[in-house]
């Protein structure tokens, strides 16, 4: 893997000299070389301020992946447009993260399971007053989940089930009846994005991801509660009639992003946007 942006002074020194001295050094433009799961857990740290010991403001980044012709998935699922390098960021955001917040629609077609514990990051989450493993949060207006999966009978942390006051009540008495979760975080039958983020907060999930899908990415985007998005852009072309990586209402003013980071490794682009 390779630093392309943003590239500093101790990157060319190192890259000049062919040294290596931490994650920001011999990865600039034409350096390339294999990263620790330290170095990348540090390149996507979120915010000063953000969890415990900070000012507790949530902050929600997202993680997708898109063709080159903009397909969030092939067939249905991203994983046939993915990569070991993009699997390894996956899994490193996913270690950093108090809580991923996830469609329904996701969680039936990638087959969710429970988050699991990682040596590699234990230390870390220790320090920084987290779970051994992030809590899952899946976000469903009907609720149509199957309660008896691995998921939400054998989590290492409880999964939580955000939905509306007005969710079929059957469907919210048989996710309790379960041992779920269930978390109230909108009027109408669905969740709203920005109760979302703060039901979430209100529990100490502050570090929040989504890996979407579409449908839930897009209601995060339109209601302006994203604060980042990590994007792999993956070398190939599908066509067909895949998603885009948001999908649904669209803000009155687009929302600008600033370039924060960009690495690179067999192709694959690994692009991190945050809110201007």
């Amino acid at each position: 893997m390779r630093r392309l942006f943003p590239v500093t002074d101790q990157t060319h020194s190192a890259a000049d000299s062919g040294t290596d001295s931490g994650a920001d050094s011999g990865v600039g433009p034409g350096v390339d070389r294999d990263w620790t799961l330290d170095e990348l857990a540090d390149a996507y740290a979120y915010p000063r301020g953000t969890g415990a010991g900070g000012t507790a403001r949530p902050w929600l980044r997202a993680n997708m992946v898109s063709t080159l012709d903009g397909a969030a998935h092939h067939e249905g699922r991203s994983q046939s447009i993915s990569s070991a390098a993009d699997m390894r960021v996956f899994g490193t955001l996913r270690a950093l993260a108090d809580a991923v917040v996830v469609g329904a629609e996701t969680v039936r077609l990638e087959r969710y399971r429970p988050a699991r514990a990682r040596d590699a990051f234990a230390a870390r989450r220790a320090a920084a007053g987290q779970a051994p493993a992030p809590v899952i949060a899946v976000v469903s207006a009907s609720l149509e989940l199957d309660f008896t999966l691995p998921l939400f009978t054998a989590p290492l942390v409880p999964t939580l089930v955000l939905t509306g006051a007005t969710a079929p009540r059957e469907r919210i008495l048989a996710a309790e009846k379960a041992g779920v979760r269930v978390v109230i975080a909108g009027d109408g039958p669905g969740a709203d994005p920005e109760r979302v983020v703060q039901a979430l907060a209100d529990r100490g999930l502050v570090r929040l991801l989504t890996e979407g899908g579409p449908r839930l990415l897009g209601q995060f985007v339109a209601a302006g509660v994203l604060d980042e998005l990590c994007l792999t852009v993956s070398p190939m072309l599908t066509s067909g009639y895949a998603q885009r990586i948001a999908d649904g209402p669209a803000p009155a003013v687009p929302e600008r992003f600033a370039l924060a980071s960009l690495l690179e490794q067999d192709g694959f682009l690994f692009t991190r946007y945050r809110r201007v």
